[in-house]
């Protein structure tokens, strides 16, 4: 009797796992959605070079991560991030977006310092109408994609990572 009881509570065990696995999205996983290009407003950082950015750009492979200037995550990802940018080449779209509520309680001049701040080489953009948070389902910061050159999300992760698997999984999708 002990032995099956042993035996449901461990299969409970895993299957509750598991699903909070996937539910908060602790592993990579891929859903093969398409989202359409939004364009965004560039933060004014030394890194980057125009306005607006649209994202993600038709025909190449995107690499995004949502991040927020209060996450100690986020700012523990970027060396993580920096390796993994200087990996790819000038055919990957790579970029950071935050969706914190800029004019609130922190500012683009904010949010430029701390890419300055942290090495940040890649483009930053803003996420003022949520709308590429909206349209990946995202929830929480950091939170990374990869979409393929047809604008399919080939790869989600939410939380930390490496260089490694970031590049990998840009390489996955044709970048």
């Amino acid at each position: 009797m002990r032995r099956r009881d042993l035996l449901v509570g461990a299969g409970s065990l895993a299957a509750l796992g598991g699903g909070a696995a996937v539910a908060f999205d602790v592993v990579g996983s891929t859903d093969e959605s398409t989202i359409g290009a939004v364009d965004l407003d560039v933060i004014s950082a030394p890194e980057s070079e125009a306005d607006t950015v649209t994202v993600p750009e038709p025909g190449r492979v995107t690499f995004l991560e949502l991040f927020a200037t209060w996450c100690n995550v986020c700012e523990s990802m970027m060396p993580e991030l920096a390796a993994a940018h200087d990996s790819t080449d000038g055919d990957v779209q790579f970029l950071s977006v935050t969706n914190e509520p800029l004019g609130n309680t922190v500012t683009r001049e904010d949010v430029a310092a701390w890419w300055h701040e942290n090495g940040g080489t890649w483009t930053v953009a803003a996420d003022r109408d949520l709308e590429v948070t909206q349209a990946l389902d995202a929830s929480g910061v950091p939170y990374s994609f990869v979409l393929d050159a047809r604008n399919r999300v080939v790869w989600r992760h939410r939380g930390r990572t490496d260089a490694d698997e970031i590049a990998a999984e840009i390489r996955a999708a044709g970048g």
